[in-house]
């Protein structure tokens, strides 16, 4: 596939300059940007002047992809394609060359919609695994891969919890995302399904327990559901252990006990829908968000793209907009669509609906427009080493 990718695409490199941010570290940084027409990458070595490269897998709906945080020489892809079908891409050079991969996470031996019909995440294993990945798959399915995506186990013990009776289709469809694993604890497994709510394992999979105690789920009957919330995000903090962050359909929560127990912190925030969330290892208490009009008017609350930072575990919310359009802004930024590098001072990078990809070194204070009419970007990635 990729050959005859290569044959219609000629790849270009773009070498994009930004007001370099003098406080910066010297640290190479490498952006993995999924789009519904391919894979791009753009790399720094300084965090001021990027060089974008692409497209790769040129053709295909790239939904989740990433170089490896421990070995980045390593990186995956799930690409998608309407006559071609659905594939695990793999690099093994950073990034400049991906191959499929022979095996697909699936239910089934077949590759029909009960097997497969989208792989919605890629996620890495601990550190004390280096060849284990986790993916998550409509229809809802959890799986694990020991042997860097060559094949697949079925973690069966998630689809099959009881609780998955509740589980019901969203406007995206329904299907598992999200997934963390808890560095601290590299048993501690969280995810998410859309719709279905969040869950966490102990015991690496073996076994599932919801964690979706007080959240409000009104668009449904039992407005406290065990489960059946719609998700739209969750993550882990990396450093502390058992602090977690959900964006639902309706509100931002956060967990200090690993997601026994939540409390909503949409309070300061202009509305209570939205996708993107990002952390700072160094600061717990640090979260930022996008925050969209409605469910119905899924674009930056008035118009006016702005990302919020909270300091204080949602006590206060902060809105940061500079060198971000303020009027008529009608795109979106999806639940993969925005990341940190965890460096100090914090960068941050977001990409559109729109193919705008925007990035900030100063923890979102300041924000600088590093590429134009990509196409719609699904999802962001930044990996500290490059190669």
């Amino acid at each position: 596939m990729q050959g005859r990718d290569t044959e219609v695409f000629e790849k270009s490199v773009k070498v994009i300059h930004a007001e370099p941010n003098r406080e910066a570290p010297n640290m190479p940084v490498t952006l993995v940007i999924g789009t519904r027409k391919g894979l791009f990458l753009a790399r720094s070595e300084d965090r001021g002047n990027w060089t974008l490269d692409g497209p790769h897998i040129a053709g295909y709906e790239v939904q989740s992809a990433w170089l490896d945080p421990r070995d980045p020489r390593l990186g995956y892809a799930a690409a998608h394609h309407p006559v071609w079908g659905v594939h695990v891409y793999r690099t093994e050079d950073g990034g400049r060359n991906w191959e499929p991969l022979p095996e697909v996470p699936r239910h089934h031996a077949d590759e029909g919609p009960h097997s497969l019909r989208t792989l919605w995440c890629l996620a890495p294993g601990s550190a004390q695994a280096p060849g284990t990945l986790f993916a998550g798959i409509e229809p809802p399915g959890l799986f694990v891969s020991h042997d860097a995506a060559e094949t697949w186990s079925r973690l069966e013990a998630f689809d099959q919890h009881p609780t998955a009776s509740l589980w019901h289709p969203a406007k995206g469809g329904l299907a598992v995302h999200s997934i963390q694993v808890e560095e601290a604890n590299p048993e501690r497994l969280y995810t998410a399904v859309c719709a279905g709510g969040c869950y966490r394992s102990d015991d690496a999979g073996a076994s599932w327990i919801p964690i979706n105690e007080g959240v409000r789920a009104p668009y449904l009957a039992d407005p406290l559901p065990v489960a059946g919330h719609n998700e739209h995000r969750l993550l882990v903090h990396p450093r502390r252990g058992g602090r977690l962050f959900r964006q639902s359909h309706t509100g931002t929560w956060i967990s200090d006990d690993a997601g026994d127990s939540w409390r909503e912190i949409t309070a300061g925030l202009p509305s209570d829908f939205g996708y993107a969330l990002a952390t700072d290892a160094d600061s717990p208490d640090t979260l930022f968000c996008i925050p969209e009009a409605s469910t119905q008017m899924r674009y930056p609350v008035d118009g006016r793209l702005r990302v919020y930072r909270t300091e204080d575990a949602g006590d206060h919310w902060q809105a940061l907009s500079a060198g971000l359009p303020q009027s008529h802004v009608y795109c979106t930024v999806l639940r993969d669509g925005m990341d940190s590098d965890h460096l100090d001072p914090l960068g941050l990078y977001f990409g559109t609906s729109s193919g705008h990809l925007f990035t900030s070194l100063d923890r979102g204070e300041h924000w600088h427009c590093q590429a134009e009419f990509l196409p719609p970007i699904l999802s962001v990635k930044a990996t500290i080493k490059t190669v």
